[in-house]
């Protein structure tokens, strides 16, 4: 790509696919931050750690079709061009985001609920799959060679700020409508109002032109016949797509996932935050981190792509125990004193009957309130039997507000990882379309980056859980997973992976 492609130019490509892009994935990633919520709409009031896990499934099945997506819309966007292809991804992601919100509840339509609700996050997934190929393949050509990572790391921020944008209108409406509304119904304001911002990124993307390094392909009768024969059929090519996958992407997955997802459901599932308190130092991590894509994007035109990434990965593998061991140790108030104590009030206790019985269930909700500006719920419930009497239940503490210079220490951790994010993602796009031709390259940098992303790092929050819900378990042993990939990719990566940078591709 020549350098002459005017700044304004550059910046109106990369603000037209980044909008796109954001609001692709903040339609992905509503759902996952209101799993909790989302299980007890889908599935049965009994279920109880069933409902979270079973809907972190449906949350992954999303992740797990997102190499299909890459396929089927890297195959189009090789044949037809990238603009109209991904007008189409964003079309079907703001539909299926659409309906989530308007599905009934299991209450009303029993287990069609969570049916409809997959069938849905399977589009949505196939959706993104053909969505960041083709955004970052656009932008990459359009972008001057010696500049390809600090342009490309713009798309790269829009993952990020997507989740960024979720979880403050879910934070917003929730406030406003108060929780037991929001429990109720108002969790789908913000799958509804995915509808706007898509029609105004559709609107911005049909006055686009095709990339140039595309539209000269076309003109000269070089466009592949059968993209996925020559991507994965040619020795050459499929060798780059498996270091791409092994090496960089798959460890790059885990990392993104870890460092965002996993810690918000840790902190919300394990630690038992208190729902804004476990957002708000989301929020906070990721706008103070968000500069970094950039920052890495731009330093890798100047040393390269590849030790960024894998010094990320490194950086994951030595400290995510002792953090996570931090967020434990910190939101343990099993252990508090009376003296730390500054007050202790009891609501109403309510009682509901056990269906199918005479014996009823009595939950006792008391508010704690300690000296140092924390808070808790204590939360009690005991079995009323006719015939056995008082059988009393485990307590739980939950709803946990942190003492403020706890809530900033959580903050700068959650802004370590997501800084890992940025080292492993920010460079990452440059490194994929550097890899692969013009006429191949949006299928062949799709499927590795939708494995690795979509299947390896997707499943981070459903595995995890799953390892620490095992009988023996620790709160902390599913961070194996994520350190076991990212080693695997790290030491592939390190010996078999070239350091790329400004690489011609124009070819």
């Amino acid at each position: 790509m020549s350098d002459a492609l005017p700044k304004n130019n550059i910046f109106k490509v990369i603000g037209a696919s980044s909008l796109g892009t954001l609001i692709e994935w903040y339609d992905f990633y509503i759902f996952g931050s209101l799993a909790v919520i989302i299980g007890h709409q889908l599935f049965p009031e009994d279920a109880g750690a069933s409902a979270l896990i079973n809907t972190l499934a449906i949350f992954a099945a999303g992740f797990i079709v997102r190499p299909f997506g890459a396929l089927v819309f890297g195959r189009l966007g090789d044949l037809i061009g990238r603009k109209y292809t991904f007008l189409l991804t964003l079309v079907l992601m703001g539909g299926s985001t659409f309906f989530i919100g308007l599905i009934p509840s299991y209450k009303s339509i029993g287990y069609a609920a969570p049916i409809l609700v997959l069938i849905l996050r399977l589009i949505q997934g196939l959706a993104l799959g053909g969505e960041y190929g083709g955004a970052a393949t656009y932008v990459a050509e359009h972008a001057p060679e010696n500049k390809r990572g600090f342009f490309t790391s713009w798309i790269q921020t829009t993952a990020t700020l997507g989740l960024f944008l979720s979880l403050g209108i879910i934070v917003i409406t929730k406030n406003i409508l108060g929780a037991e509304t929001f429990g109720n119904w108002g969790w789908r304001i913000p799958f509804l109002l995915s509808i706007v911002l898509v029609v105004v990124s559709i609107y911005i993307r049909m006055k686009m032109h095709e990339s140039p390094l595309f539209s000269k392909l076309k003109a000269e009768g070089n466009v592949s016949k059968n993209p996925l024969k020559e991507s994965f059929s040619h020795k050459a090519n499929f060798k780059m797509v498996l270091l791409a996958l092994f090496g960089a992407t798959m460890g790059q997955g885990v990392i993104w996932y870890t460092g965002q997802f996993y810690a918000q459901s840790f902190l919300e599932n394990t630690c038992k935050l208190d729902f804004n308190d476990s957002r708000y130092i989301l929020l906070w991590g990721i706008a103070f981190a968000t500069p970094f894509f950039v920052v890495f994007g731009a330093w890798s035109d100047k040393v390269g792509r590849k030790w960024i990434m894998l010094t990320g990965m490194l950086l994951g593998i030595i400290f995510y125990r002792p953090i996570y061991q931090i967020f434990l140790d910190d939101t343990d108030y099993t252990k508090i004193e009376q003296s730390d104590i500054l007050s202790s009030t009891a609501a109403p206790a309510s009682a509901v009957l056990i269906p199918n019985s005479t014996d009823c269930l009595r939950t006792t909700v008391t508010k704690v309130m300690l000296k140092r500006g924390a808070s808790f719920n204590r939360v009690q419930t005991d079995t009323i039997s006719v015939s056995n009497g008082i059988l009393p239940a485990k307590e739980i503490i939950k709803d946990k507000v942190l003492a403020k210079p706890v809530f900033w220490k959580f903050v700068g951790l959650i802004f370590f990882q997501i800084l890992l994010v940025t080292m492993v993602y920010g460079p990452i796009a440059a490194f994929l379309v550097e890899l692969f031709p013009t006429k191949i390259r949006y299928t062949s940098m799709s499927l590795p980056y939708h494995i690795g992303n979509g299947v390896f790092g997707g499943l981070v929050p459903f595995i995890a859980t799953l390892i620490a819900s095992f009988s023996g378990s620790t709160p902390l042993s599913g961070l194996w997973y994520p350190i076991g990939i990212a080693t695997l990719s790290l030491i592939i990566g390190a010996i078999y992976l070239s350091n790329k940078r400004d690489e011609n591709i124009n070819d």
